[in-house]
């Protein structure tokens, strides 16, 4: 596995929010860190069908723009009782011709498992994979999961997408209502990183 030995690096995105939350998780690294913003960077087409694939597109554009090895995630949640859909098609099911709509993407995912008559508790996961490329075309390749339930109502306002309704394992709150740094800690994406971590930095 290769090791990261430089300081500067490229997280292959335009959303602060997650800008903030993979700052927080390597801030023990000494990792200077720019996003796609940053260098003014496209949205590279996602054309995959798997988490894995549609990372590696981010990572592997931003790696090459900018001659900087570049770190970037996709993510999903995957519900068992629609088959695992959305999926990668997560962020699509919010897509209106105005934006993002993600009540009306929870609302239609209460709506189909309660058409399929799916069973309690409805069982789903958070998947996050995380994809760190370096310019010459390497990457390596780190997954982590959330298992929970979904829940109907939704509760909380705090996260964002699908939080509301996604009540982890092991908890009695869901995303939606938990502090952004707890969720931080025990998300998806913190079970990628602590293996990115392992694997690459520590």
């Amino acid at each position: 596995m290769r090791r990261f030995s430089g300081k500067d690096l490229v997280v292959a995105t335009h959303n602060a929010g997650k800008m903030e939350e993979i700052a927080d998780l390597l801030r023990p690294y000494d990792v200077t860190l720019t996003s796609n913003a940053d260098h003014n960077l496209p949205e590279p087409e996602e054309t995959e069908d798997s988490f894995v694939g549609n990372a590696r597109i981010k990572a592997h554009a931003a790696a090459k723009a900018t001659g900087l090895p570049a770190l970037a995630d996709d993510s999903g949640i995957e519900i068992d009782g629609l088959s695992g859909a959305p999926g990668v098609r997560t962020a699509d099911w919010a897509e209106t011709s105005t934006g993002r709509d993600f009540d009306m993407a929870m609302a239609r995912a209460w709506s189909e498992l309660e058409a399929a008559n799916a069973p309690f508790p409805r069982s789903a996961r958070f998947c996050c994979t995380l994809v760190l490329a370096w310019p010459d075309g390497h990457d390596e390749v780190f997954a982590g999961v959330m298992p929970g339930q979904i829940v109907w109502p939704g509760r909380g306002n705090r996260g964002h997408g699908y939080d509301p309704i996604f009540q982890p394992e092991g908890y009695d709150q869901t995303f939606g209502e938990m502090d952004r740094w707890q969720k931080n800690r025990i998300s998806h994406r913190a079970d990628a990183f602590a293996k990115l971590v392992a694997g690459c930095f520590a």
